[in-house]
């Protein structure tokens, strides 16, 4: 078995197919780690032809270890339910991997952003995806997951496609879900004090991150919205954190 492609999941029943489809011409075997899900995404997955394993965990590295445990193929290509391969890139990937004479054990993936389901995001970032499996040790790390991995790097042309913060029901259930084990990481590692000025602080570096640093600018009206939720998404965060530093049970927002 050639290629496993590992997809993270949780209720994503309306999108779920499309990143099946996008892979089901280049896989050996595709594996959904499901984080929970209380909606169709197991049903439709598995119609898919999708082998799907139930994984409870707030830690990112958990489900893409446990997609590792799981998967056959020579290689392991992962992506999440709100991510697309572009032929491009389904391409590149195939070349990669029938290749006798590999000397790489790792490639990035160039990801390019889309907000709102249609403005594409100036930053295209580059993201260690496409694994050789017996090189691929481990992944750490609760929130921001980071592989291990033996051997040298490259790069992959070819696009794969995020449909990110569909829209603000979705963006603001997702700051609500993960500003608790955010800050909780934050108490772990010993965060200063909060005070008054470190909201406006952290806001505006935000804020400053997205619509400058990142171009949100260029993208106009959507590109103020985004930027506006993060600087919103940093302050419930430090709320948070000075709620558990205060001693006081925290819950719902």
């Amino acid at each position: 078995m050639k290629l496993s492609v590992v997809i993270i999941a949780k209720n994503a029943q309306d999108f779920i197919t499309d990143a099946i489809i996008s892979v089901k011409h280049i896989a050996d075997e595709i594996i959904v780690i499901d984080n929970e899900s209380a909606d169709k995404t197991k049903t439709i997955a598995e119609k898919e032809g999708a082998k799907v394993f139930p994984v409870r965990t707030l830690s990112f590295a958990e489900l893409r270890n446990v997609g590792l445990e799981k998967a056959k193929g020579e290689w392991i290509l992962y992506i999440d339910s709100d991510e697309r391969v572009t032929k491009e890139l389904a391409v590149s990937i195939k070349e990669c991997i029938i290749r006798e004479e590999n000397k790489f054990s790792a490639y990035k993936l160039k990801r390019k952003n889309f907000y709102f389901g249609a403005y594409a995001w100036p930053t295209i970032e580059k993201l260690e995806r496409l694994f050789k499996r017996n090189t691929l040790r481990q992944w750490y790390g609760t929130l921001h997951e980071s592989p291990i991995v033996d051997g040298e790097l490259s790069e992959i042309n070819g696009f794969l496609l995020h449909y990110t913060h569909r829209d603000l029901t979705q963006m603001l259930e997702k700051t609500i879900e993960w500003s608790k084990t955010e800050a909780e990481l934050r108490v772990k590692a010993g965060h200063p004090a909060m005070k008054w000025w470190r909201f406006p602080r952290v806001m505006l570096t935000a804020f400053f991150d997205s619509y400058v640093k990142q171009g949100g600018w260029k993208v106009g009206t959507p590109g103020f919205i985004e930027a506006m939720y993060q600087a919103y998404s940093m302050f419930i965060t430090y709320a948070r954190l000075w709620e558990m530093q205060q001693g006081k049970p925290t819950g719902r927002v």
